[in-house]
């Protein structure tokens, strides 16, 4: 542990980093990229939408796809109901992507007695995604917290495979793919790699989060390197990462508001990702802090490599301090509510206009 300290001290005194990169929004001339874009119904939470009326957000919107990214978000889950869902989709022109949460039933982030046996509730979601002709079943493992649990986040890695084998079949007849997230702090890029490699990568594929990347101590180029090759969709948002006395801090941002080289991001996207929409999940607001310079931090990721967290510590150099949304500090209750709705669409909103006029993403646009 000295060592790895000693290695710490050594970056920090070498004044690794650069300015802030700005995402280029002074561009003469905007690089037109024929990759979908969508946005994740997380990113407006605070509304308690259901499907039809998200759609209608996503027409206002002309966006080309949009993740459901739970089950929550259907009035039902019969045929026939789906059924009119896909057919409003289809009328609007919107593409739809199905997903839920955690599949490992030993990660506390899954909850058996709502859900039942976790391969019964991903084979649901697979038989809800090929209603609404979703390729995808987006899903993940859980959270940081399952890297402290007993087996480490491996043990977890080995319990999330076998709930996809377990619905092998139903996947690929189904013709959906199994798409794992890296979510909030559960595997580096390099762990989901292993976990999709050792569950079967020919119906098991990644849903890259380049938000997560960052509470994982990733560099989103860097974590889109490794899981490129894999994804089958996406949850992206920008960070904001500065140094802290202890370590350093995460706040997620729109798009454009954070560290990430976009620009670069979707040059590589468009060669590793070919035919992956790019769906935002705009979750703007935490911040979390990284006391990596304590020694008890780094016990949960005893395989970390040194060379990509200098990376990470490369653009915490970069960063700024920035503050949580003046609501957050406000009183509870109906105005909270609404300055919540109206902050979380406002971000997302900002997000796609970006994604448009300085990134040249989407089709209907």
């Amino acid at each position: 542990m000295t060592e790895r300290r000693d290695f710490l001290k050594s970056l920090a005194g070498a004044g690794i980093g650069a300015a802030v990169h700005t995402g280029g929004m002074a561009q003469s001339s905007v690089k037109r990229r024929n990759i979908k874009l969508g946005f994740d119904n997380f990113s407006i939470r605070a509304f308690g939408w259901k499907a039809p009326q998200l759609l209608d957000y996503a027409a206002s919107q002309k966006v080309d796809t949009v993740l459901f990214s739970d089950l929550g978000v259907y009035d039902q889950l019969t045929d026939s109901y789906l059924r009119e869902v896909k057919a409003k989709a289809d009328h609007l022109g919107i593409e739809i992507q199905v997903g839920t949460g955690s599949i490992c039933p030993t990660s506390n982030a899954y909850n058996q007695k709502v859900l039942g046996p976790a391969d019964d509730h991903l084979a649901l979601t697979i038989k809800v995604a090929k209603a609404l002709g979703s390729r995808v079943a987006r899903c993940y493992l859980g959270r940081a917290d399952d890297r402290k649990s007993a087996g480490g986040i491996e043990a977890r890695m080995a319990d999330t495979a076998k709930v996809c084998q377990a619905v092998r079949s139903r996947a690929i007849d189904s013709g959906v793919k199994i798409a794992i997230e890296n979510h909030a702090g559960d595997m580096q890029a390099w762990e989901l790699v292993t976990l999709i490699e050792m569950a079967g990568k020919d119906f098991v594929g990644a849903t890259l989060d380049s938000g997560n990347a960052t509470w994982t101590l990733e560099d989103p180029l860097q974590n889109l390197e490794v899981l490129g090759p894999y994804a089958v969709t996406t949850g992206l948002r920008d960070s904001m990462i500065w140094e802290t006395p202890d370590g350093a801090s995460v706040a997620w941002t729109a798009i454009g508001d954070g560290l990430t080289d976009w620009n670069a991001y979707f040059d590589r996207f468009a060669k590793l990702c070919p035919g992956v929409p790019v769906q935002l999940e705009i979750i703007s607001g935490a911040i979390r802090p990284y006391p990596y310079m304590k020694s008890d931090f780094w016990s949960p990721y005893p395989k970390a490599k040194a060379w990509e967290f200098a990376k990470f510590i490369q653009l915490a150099k970069r960063g700024r301090v920035i503050a949580p949304p003046s609501f957050m500090a406000g009183p509870t209750g109906a105005e909270r509510v609404a300055a919540e709705q109206q902050f979380q669409r406002t971000e997302l909103e900002k997000s796609l206009r970006y994604c448009r006029e300085v990134l040249g993403l989407g089709v209907k646009s």
